[in-house]
């Protein structure tokens, strides 16, 4: 009997609630929906329940940093 060979699972980045990503990005929930709304941190909406992906923090992150400099 041979056996089929081992795959390994995809690896998927984890999808955060706004309250997780407020914890992540050390932001308050009121600012973290505040910039949902803006458009400037993007989301998923699934029903009534919206998650963002890891990526999607990563690339807030890389936002704040650039205007950071800017101003400076």
């Amino acid at each position: 009997m041979t056996h089929a060979p081992a795959t390994t699972p995809a690896e998927v980045a984890p999808l955060y609630t706004p309250e997780e990503a407020g914890r992540i990005l050390r932001m308050g929930r009121s600012a973290i929906y505040e910039e949902l709304r803006r458009c400037r941190l993007r989301s998923i909406k699934r029903g009534r329940s919206r998650r963002i992906p890891a990526e999607w923090l990563n690339e807030y992150r890389t936002l704040l940093i650039t205007e950071g400099t800017e101003e400076a």
